[in-house]
């Protein structure tokens, strides 16, 4: 089976923990900006900022929901298999 399986070629979610990396990515970057004026003494940012550190786990929802469709697809096809 694996023989006939292109490595180019996108599975289903593929798309979605791609998009949730990215998410995760600036929700990341997001917390670190508003975290660091707490740490160095300067003003914090405001109330706002933080909403935007959420960002995070939205992106690890994103790709969750990429891993469970890749997940389902790959039992589809198993079961098409037998």
């Amino acid at each position: 089976m694996r023989d006939k399986t292109q490595t180019n070629s996108a599975a289903p979610g593929d798309r979605l923990i791609r998009v949730g990396a990215v998410v995760f990515f600036l929700g990341a970057v997001a917390t670190v900006v508003t975290v660091a004026p707490l740490l160095l003494g300067t003003t914090p940012f405001p109330t706002y900022m933080f909403g935007l550190s959420m960002l995070m786990g939205v992106g690890f929802l994103i790709a969750g929901v990429g891993v469970f469709q890749s997940i389902a697809a790959g039992r589809r096809q198993a079961r098409a298999g037998q």
